[in-house]
């Protein structure tokens, strides 16, 4: 298993995770049910290490797919650029999901707070989430590209001329 393997098996889950964790977050506070909110924390917790193992993978995985034709450079430094954030989002809120989950334990004042705190945070995760994952999926998939049928329409017509 080489490092662009690794890399597809383990970056998913922060941003399923984020996703889930979100929703679950939410219906904890509405129902003021903290194992809920616990669950959202650990799911948090989760997808921050698996960040973590997906930023070790993403250099690997880039060197192996970069030369690839219909790749290029740009669309991978893209992708990278925009994982680094998500990553920094889900360090965050691992830290903050840690927090609330020591609050929460404890029975403390601040532990609503600290889970509003997250629902913000995660939020903006989610948003992150759906453009790393679309810009990696672009890696591979041109279809999905923004001049996909441009792209498309280009082929074709060169593929007309040469009949």
């Amino acid at each position: 298993m080489n490092d662009a393997h690794l890399h597809m098996v383990v970056n998913h889950f922060p941003i399923i995770g984020t996703i889930f964790g979100l929703g679950i977050l939410i219906a904890g506070i509405i129902l003021k049910n903290n194992s809920a909110k616990n669950i959202a924390y650990f799911l948090f917790i989760v997808s921050a290490i698996f960040a973590a193992f997906s930023m070790g993978t993403g250099e690997g995985a880039e060197e192996l797919v970069e030369d690839m034709p219909n790749v290029g450079k740009k669309i991978i430094h893209e992708h990278e650029e925009l994982a680094e954030k998500f990553a920094i989002v889900l360090y965050v809120l691992g830290v903050v999901s840690l927090a609330g989950l020591y609050l929460n334990l404890k029975n403390h004042a601040k532990a609503n707070l600290i889970s509003y705190l997250a629902v913000v945070i995660s939020v903006i995760g989610v948003f992150l989430a759906q453009q790393v994952g679309t810009s990696g999926g672009e890696v591979r998939h041109t279809e999905i590209r923004a001049n996909a049928t441009q792209t498309s329409t280009t082929t074709e017509a060169e593929g007309e001329d040469k009949d």
